[in-house]
């Protein structure tokens, strides 16, 4: 005989909502659902886990009282201002698994007597830009035209992104919830966020975005590092949230990326925006959003250029999340450094190998096979 269980219909109808669905749809997918609320049927329990999983909720939520209080541990900051201070659920739940495992190495690393990164907060916000950026620069031992060097955007940013790690920084390039690709983040939901701490912080950059477009992103959440707060942000049209603190970042990602000294000279010269971007391997955007922050370009000239930009489906080249090779993506999507700490606690019988497959969202042989063959 089945089990039918009774629950509260506040959870039911708060569990939809926090998973943005409607009514409707959650009925295509759980039959009895409706039915449910009218108070006809009772679930039971295969049925409820089944409609957990649909929703992406804790089973054991389903049995609270009362709808649980949720809220993001960092401020994210929206372009365009909302009401609300929520934000997508897939978004909600890469922010606690990235704070998960960020918990775990931030302890790993105490115990194994690590400093603490000098750089994080190292400024507070009332210094010159420039002296900011030199600092950022120093750190991660790059020179001011550091990007020339390479013959495309994807290998600077590449190169980047391994300067970034070598200083003790996590950076991860997802844009799914773990490893489940019917999860998506959409870019203009959410282009990135950073969880900041002395001893490991994480920058998480949405990995839908162009490559040239997510290098910006790492310098703003470089910015944060340096400023020593944690936050999220949209970035809509690659423009900062109205706060002192995005704003701030947008300028000093701005100026390490596109030297003002360094673009006033060229400009003498070259003007097209298509051969600017290519000089600073960044994207045509970010090099539109320079001109406008110097007044070369008026606003509504950014706009209109931006607009235009984005109709020539700019992403078509792109390599989407959940092509390509498994294990190389892997490696994006967790980073090499915590994966690294994550073999080498296993190794030293510092972290169970059921752990590990919880840490990294591999198990068995895929897990093996990415520490034996891959990691390196």
């Amino acid at each position: 005989m089945k089990t039918e269980i009774e629950i509260n219909n506040n959870i039911l109808t708060w569990a939809v909502e926090r998973a943005g669905l409607n009514f409707d749809e959650i009925s295509q997918k759980i039959p009895y659902f409706s039915s449910w609320l009218t108070g006809e049927k009772k679930p039971t329990v295969k049925q409820l886990e089944k409609f957990s999983q649909k929703v992406h909720l804790p089973f054991g939520y389903l049995f609270l009282d009362n709808p649980p209080e949720e809220k993001i541990p960092i401020p994210f900051f929206r372009t365009i201002a909302s009401a609300s201070d929520k934000v997508a659920l897939n978004i909600y739940d890469t922010i606690l698994i990235l704070q998960q495992r960020q918990q775990w190495l931030i302890d790993y690393l105490k115990d194994n007597d690590y400093d603490p990164l000098e750089f994080v907060g190292k400024f507070s916000g009332n210094e010159n830009i420039y002296d900011i950026v030199s600092d950022i620069r120093n750190t991660l031992t790059l020179q001011e035209n550091w990007a020339d060097e390479f013959p495309n955007w994807e290998k600077a940013k590449d190169y980047f992104t391994q300067k970034i790690e070598e200083a003790g920084i996590i950076t991860v390039f997802s844009s799914i919830v773990g490893n489940n690709t019917h999860r998506s983040i959409k870019v203009d939901d959410c282009r990135g966020f950073v969880l900041v701490d002395s001893y490991s912080p994480f920058m998480f950059i949405n990995s839908a975005d162009s490559k040239s477009a997510q290098i910006f992103t790492l310098a703003h959440e470089l910015a944060h590092i340096w400023l020593g707060k944690s936050a999220g942000f949209d970035f809509r049209q690659l423009q900062p949230a109205n706060n002192p603190t995005e704003i701030l970042c947008d300028k000093i990602a701005a100026e390490f990326l596109v030297p003002q000294k360094v673009l006033n000279n060229i400009l003498k010269d070259e003007t097209r925006i298509e051969d600017l971007a290519k000089k600073f391997k960044v994207s045509q955007i970010v090099i539109a959003r320079r001109l406008l922050d110097l007044g070369i370009l008026s606003r509504k000239e950014f706009f209109e250029f931006y607009d235009e930009y984005i109709k020539r489906d700019f992403l078509k080249n792109e390599e989407k999340e959940g092509g390509g090779d498994f294990y190389k993506t892997q490696r994006k999507r967790l980073s090499i450094r915590f994966l690294s700490f994550v073999n080498q606690a296993v190794l030293e019988n510092k972290l169970l190998i059921r752990d590990a497959y919880q840490l990294t969202e591999m198990k068995g042989n895929t897990y093996h096979k990415f520490m034996k063959e891959h990691l390196y």
